[in-house]
């Protein structure tokens, strides 16, 4: 290692090095068999060499490529070769895994071979001190999740000094399961966030709940008396034809009242019934006359676009007190009538205008409270989407079936539901700092990644992140038999069908991987099968712990495991040796179909929307050569046949005369499913590009902030030339903005000019009287100037050159990290809104820009200005205190996470130009940005803190002018 050192320090190139370094490492792992340290608790045997496949993935992983490898080729294993010659630089090399289980376990599982080479290995998890992360960091190699490596960067940016920060730079880093972190987590951001101050929705959740949940119970008896009349008339023979259409209205108002209702779900299983309510719906919309059909619910539920809309009979229900509670006033008219009444004085006016905007403001929260419940109650079940644990709600990674601990849904969704579950309201937060993970992995000078599952996304991969694709082969052939679909009419058939096959395959001694997609799901399957006496596990969101356990034990025979969507990725099973040569199975229990495949049978219970999660299902399945088999069991009522292709299929077997309990098994059918996932894939592609255009806004304007507050923090030396140049910015602007160009002294508003100055610089700027009227702007400025630049050197004089520094140092990230938040929140607001842009033939996201150029100047400005503010009132103390930054303990983290394509918030990008927006999201502690349902890009929604003036309200002086245009330009709160 040391001579590989020196040749890189002489001028050689890390790719000269490649064949030797590689032969050292496979050199180091073979001297290393045999031996045995303990990982995670267990002791572990070293038994791997790398093989020649292996060889070649590290050299695509060195070149800065995605290696596609099947799943137990030794990725662990494979990724020890680019880290150590990458990590030769004496830069650092990170691993990036998705969990702290998987980060630790393989910091000391492939640690000993690295510190047998001469290099530190280093690992990152939840819950460690800065001194820690500090240690780690400076290993050669740093293991640790994404989440950890993306906060810490966060968290550098918000310190108050170089030795509080843990980062060393971005040299390398290897992302392991690429696709799940640079593509299904790409859509929403890492956030930190901090307590808000004065917020009092929370408890207005649990005073509206009685409320809804008495509409809700309204809707769900309306449903079950729809639901009767269907059947009624749907079993009378001879129907009329009139009499026939209204089977199709009530079907439809059915779907739009409660469109999971079973009884609904089982009607439209009935022949010719799925395509009469398709004909009845493009009538409807075609004739216009789909608000008269609505009319007669409460509220109309749009499941594809996951939004509730509440009806005119649903309005009169909630406010039946009071019509106007949930009714929006006419601001606009408001305004005019405020401005048009000759009684009110400018001071009163803009009293009236504040209490106008407040009383809009919050009948708008109200209603948005009232559909915030209605989809809890409505679209969000527990046990699938979320779960209760001790007394909290925790969402469900729709991905893995992992908990996702510590994250919230936005936008005062998660309050919703924990308000519906009767469990304990948390808190709302603001965001002090965020970004994607596409920006974030984009700052690495070289970026790999590796996964099972990657050739799917490989266009992605290179339009986002510039990274290619290599499929390494694998080291013996794969002999997994990949069988067809098998698809029934009801879930209750496909249920039927699934157990009948689980316990075929308990009896011959098979072990048997069961993939589902929800908690609730995984846990009726586990109480179906205790009656009947078959020993299974269970792994899913609620028995994370036992995870590595379990999955350890899924390959002997007889094993039935029920895992939701492949939670424990990142694990081998490895199969009892008995379940592949046959001597542990009892195949005369074949029921004389033959034995079929032998290893691990793989059986999927729905199709997710993502054909890489059911690659990565089917390949835990035939790792290594081992023989193996798959196949899923579909019905009409899955989610992604029910809204992308239930009516299609239902009409195909309504011509077949495929009967109850009958199943079609055909290729043409798994060919459509797959054309129906290729779909989805590409719109959640189109908002993930889109979103990125956004976000490369905000990460311009974030570089330029960071670069700044990095300059404050270590540029002692040149911290007076830079107040110097904000000095002369500062007074020149103040200068402009009071004094007209090509004007004459007799129109100069001089004595605000000088006001402002002197509440900033703390000096007299006034002229002795006449003096003005002799001058032109230009001679104005100069002296202005001059005051401002004295003013300076008078303050940078009367303190201590190390005290100055101090003071100088604490203003400038002071005013920094204040202005940030509040612009953050400004940019939020902007996205939300921007979407509407399309309706007015405008590009929004060119609007975006546009407008965000804006509010940056306008930060930029502030910031100078707070700063130099904040310079000359500072009080001094004998030994000031450092400025230490944000109270990191009080902030949390936060990782928003894009819900599926079956909640996506709006159609494509249309001609109007308006933007795909990502969904509904989660925030890790509080509302951090869920989509608004009619378009727009993610809003992130941290709430302004504090009961301080907002920078676009009223000022209150009186004058009429926006705070941020009157008081608001002095930097005084």
């Amino acid at each position: 290692t040391a001579e590989f050192r020196a040749r890189l320090a002489d001028g050689e190139a890390l790719d000269d090095l490649l064949p030797e370094a590689f032969a050292l490492v496979k050199e180091a792992c073979r001297r290393k068999v045999g031996e045995s340290w303990d990982v995670m608790g267990r002791p572990q045997t070293w038994e791997m060499v790398p093989f020649d496949v292996q060889l070649i993935g590290g050299i695509v992983l060195h070149r800065g490529q995605i290696a596609e490898m099947a799943t137990g080729e030794g990725k662990t294993l494979v990724a020890t070769l680019p880290l150590y010659l990458n990590a030769l630089s004496g830069k650092g090399a990170n691993l990036v895994t998705v969990n702290d289980y998987l980060a630790e376990r393989d910091a000391r599982w492939m640690g000993p071979v690295f510190e047998s080479l001469g290099l530190t290995v280093g690992v990152i998890l939840a819950g460690m001190t800065p001194p820690e992360r500090q240690v780690a960091y400076r290993c050669d190699i740093t293991y640790g999740t994404n989440s950890e490596f993306g906060f810490d960067y966060l968290r550098d940016n918000m310190v108050g000094s170089v030795e509080q920060q843990v980062q060393r730079g971005f040299n390398y880093a290897i992302v392991d399961e690429v696709d799940s972190i640079l593509i299904d987590e790409a859509r929403t951001p890492l956030i930190i966030s901090g307590p808000v101050r004065g917020s009092s929705s929370d408890a207005k959740y649990f005073e509206l709940k009685p409320m809804v949940e008495g509409l809700f119970r309204k809707q769900q008896r309306l449903v079950n008396e729809l639901a009767a009349q269907t059947e009624g008339l749907f079993k009378k023979e001879d129907r009329s034809d009139d009499e026939r259409w209204q089977l199709g209205t009530y079907l439809l108002q059915l779907r739009h009242g409660s469109p999971k209702n079973k009884r609904y779900l089982r009607l439209l299983q009935e022949e010719g019934l799925a395509s009469l309510l398709t004909q009845v719906e493009n009538a409807n919309i075609r004739d216009k006359t789909m608000g008269e059909l609505d009319a007669a619910l409460y509220f109309v539920i749009d499941e594809k676009g996951h939004s509730i809309e509440l009806t005119e009979k649903g309005l009169d229900s909630l406010s039946e007190k009071d019509r106007q509670l949930f009714v929006l006033p006419d601001l606009s008219a408001r305004m005019g009538e405020i401005d048009a009444d000759p009684d009110l004085d400018p001071k009163a006016r803009a009293i009236a205008k504040e209490e106008a905007h407040r009383g809009y403001a919050e009948r708008s929260e109200l209603i948005h409270m009232v559909q915030q419940l209605l989809r809890a109650y409505s679209l969000f079940e527990k046990d699938v989407e979320y779960v209760v644990q001790e007394g909290k709600v925790q969402i469900v990674d729709e991905f893995t079936g992992r908990i996702l601990h510590g994250r919230r849904y936005s936008d005062g969704l998660h309050q919703a539901i924990e308000a519906k579950e009767g469990v304990r309201i948390e808190g709302q937060t603001q965001t002090y700092a965020t970004i994607t993970y596409q920006n974030f992995f984009r700052m690495y000078e070289k970026l790999a990644g590796m996964t099972g599952t990657a050739i799917t996304e490989e266009a992605e991969f290179w339009e986002i992140y510039k990274l290619k694709v290599g499929v390494i082969p694998t080291n013996r052939p794969v002999v997994r038999a990949d069988e067809d679909d098998r698809i029934y009419r009801t879930r209750k058939e496909k249920i039927e069908a699934i157990l009948q096959e689980i316990e075929r395959l308990h009896g011959i001694g098979l072990p048997v991987l069961v993939g589902t997609v929800s908690v609730e799901f995984s846990e009726m399957l586990s109480r179906v099968l205790k009656g009947r006496n078959i020993p299974h596990n269970v792994l899913n969101a609620k028995q994370h712990q036992r995870e590595a356990e379990i999955v350890a034990g899924a390959g002997q025979p007889g094993a039935v495991t029920i895992a939701t969507n492949m939670a424990g990725r990142g694990t081998d099973i490895k199969l009892h040796p008995g379940v592949l040569d046959g001597s542990a199975l009892n195949e005369s229990e074949s029921n004389g179909d033959g034995p079929g495949p032998r290893g691990l049978q793989i059986i999927g219970t729905e199709r997710h929307e993502s054909r890489r999660i059911d690659r990565q299902l089917r390949g835990r399945s035939g790792r290594q050569g081992d023989a193996g088999r798959s196949v899923f069991f579909l019905s009409l009522e899955d989610n992604l046949m029910r809204l992308f292709m239930g009516d299609r299929m239902g009409a195909i077997m309504d011509r077949i005369g495929v009967q109850e309990g009958e199943v079609i098994t055909h290729r043409l059918v798994t060919n459509a499913i797959e054309r129906a996932q290729k779909k989805v894939e590409a719109y959640n592609f189109d908002i993930r590009k889109n979103l990125i255009k956004y976000d490369d806004v905000m990460n311009a304007q974030r570089e330029v902030v960071y670069d700044r507050r990095a300059y404050a923090l270590e540029g002692d030396a040149d911290l007076l030339e830079d107040l110097q140049e904000k000095t002369r910015g500062v007074a020149t602007a103040l200068v402009d903005r009071h004094i007209p160009d090509n004007s004459i002294p007799e129109t100069w508003e001089a004595d605000p000019l000088f006001h402002e100055l002197e509440g900033i610089f703390l000096g007299d700027f006034a002229l002795p009287e006449g003096e003005l009227d002799r001058m032109d702007k230009d001679q104005l400025r100069n002296i202005v100037l001059e005051r401002a630049e004295q003013r300076l050197e008078e303050r940078r004089a009367a303190l201590p050159a190390e005290i100055f520094t101090q003071v100088a140092r604490f203003a400038l990230l002071r005013s920094l990290d204040e202005a940030w938040k509040d612009h953050l929140l400004e940019l939020d607001n902007l996205k939300s809104g921007i979407g509407l842009r399309g309706y007015g033939q405008k590009d929004p996201l060119i609007e975006f820009k546009r407008e965000a150029f804006g509010l940056f100047e306008e930060f930029i400005e502030r910031v100078d200005r707070d700063a130099l503010h904040a310079l000359f009132h500072l009080q001094v103390a004998v030994q000031p205190a450092e400025y230490e930054g944000e109270d990191l303990s009080r902030v949390k983290t936060e990782h928003e996470e894009a819900e599926s394509y079956a909640s996506a918030a709006a159609p494509a990008s249309g001609g109007g130009g308006q933007p795909l927006p990502p969904e509904a999201a989660i925030s890790s502690t509080a509302a951090v940005a869920e989509a608004s349902r009619r378009g727009g890009p993610v809003k992130a929604a941290p709430v302004s803190a504090g009961p301080k003036v907002g920078r676009n309200d009223p000022c209150p002086c009186g004058s009429g002018l926006k705070y941020k245009k009157c008081h608001g330009r002095a930097g005084q709160d």
